[in-house]
């Protein structure tokens, strides 16, 4: 964390390699007081593919992908996951992504909600957003 002239904490973000550079104004990861927040992942490879068109289960498989590649560049890791918020467009797939996620999770059971939504960006079909411990 980098100080602020008046004492107080600042977050400190990154953008861990592995991940395309962000498509906004935001850092893929801020740390502050012992906790890394991810931001929203969705399934775009390092070169900055775009999933579209994939199937969902490529889709989700690479959000987890760039899940954990956010988690393990600011030096966390599944197994320090705490909360895990996951979007999708069609609840259709829920039993597909709740599979996929164990297997990806392992022994990690940190909490967790997937919410339906309309649509998101780029006519994709997930994203996950996390916060797990430093």
């Amino acid at each position: 964390m980098v100080q602020h002239e008046h004492g107080t904490q600042l977050p400190q973000t990154m953008n861990p390699p592995g991940l395309a550079t962000p498509g906004g104004h935001y850092s893929h990861v801020a740390i502050a007081n012992g906790l890394v927040f991810v931001s929203g992942q969705l399934p775009i490879d390092a070169s900055g593919a775009k999933l579209t068109g994939q199937p969902f289960e490529a889709q989700a498989e690479q959000a987890l992908a760039n899940l954990a590649s956010a988690l393990i560049g600011a030096g966390s890791g599944t197994e320090k996951l705490v909360q895990v918020r996951v979007y999708i467009v069609d609840i259709a797939h829920w039993a597909s992504f709740n599979e996929i996620y164990a297997r990806w999770a392992g022994d990690a059971r940190p909490a967790r909600a997937v919410v339906p939504v309309p649509a998101l960006h780029f006519g994709l079909t997930i994203e996950i957003e996390a916060v797990a411990l430093a």
